[in-house]
């Protein structure tokens, strides 16, 4: 299965993962049916079948286009900030305010990732990819590296943040913590993984 990056997707792919992005909003993951996608984008089912193996494989599609759009977003507006601190804590406020207006699409989109469909291997290792890379900007402010941290240290915080928030995110959509909760972990994960790299 050859998997249609964002920049090369069709009108009808281009429906199909808006129609995945309305379903799972509304109704969460086991709404996303892919005879119900079909007929909502006005394709063939066939047609759905030959861009996407599953629904998992659709909806790691709209996490794909949910995280290309924020990477575009923060290109051209960082968090302010004078420390990597305060951007880290507002970038994941911010982020994480978005999600909680959507909780069953946040949901769908974390089933989906934490899926294990081995077709989905790709856009899983991108979406972590670009994710990380997102945070790695804020930290920095732009692209420039931080001073008092070395790019090997920078690149694993990033990483670590990236799977906290995750797991957080995960605690959330299981009711075990608020939403409120998950950027108060992740301020407090910043603070701890800055300080330990700066001492190091």
């Amino acid at each position: 299965m050859k998997h249609v990056l964002l920049w090369e997707m069709d009108a009808s792919t281009e429906r199909i993962i808006m129609v995945a992005m309305e379903l799972a909003e509304r109704d969460g993951y086991d709404a996303v049916r892919l005879r119900d996608v079909a007929e909502k984008a006005q394709v063939a089912l066939g047609t759905v079948y030959r861009r996407f193996s599953c629904k998992e494989d659709i909806l790691a599609a709209v996490l794909n286009f949910h995280v290309s759009a924020l990477s575009e977003g923060i290109g051209a507006d960082i968090p302010p900030g004078k420390t990597p601190e305060t951007r880290l804590g507002r970038f994941f406020e911010q982020i994480t305010d978005l999600l909680s207006d959507r909780p069953k699409m946040a949901a769908a989109m974390l089933r989906t990732v934490a899926s294990g469909v081995p077709e989905l291997a790709d856009r899983v290792t991108r979406y972590h990819s670009d994710m990380t890379d997102v945070i790695l900007r804020v930290m920095r402010g732009g692209d420039e590296p931080l001073e008092d941290i070395s790019k090997q240290d920078e690149a694993r915080i990033a990483h670590l943040l990236q799977d906290i928030w995750f797991a957080a995110l995960v605690g959330w959509t299981g009711g075990l913590q608020e939403s409120g909760d998950v950027a108060k972990e992740l301020k407090e994960a910043t603070r701890l993984l800055l300080a330990g790299a700066r001492a190091s």
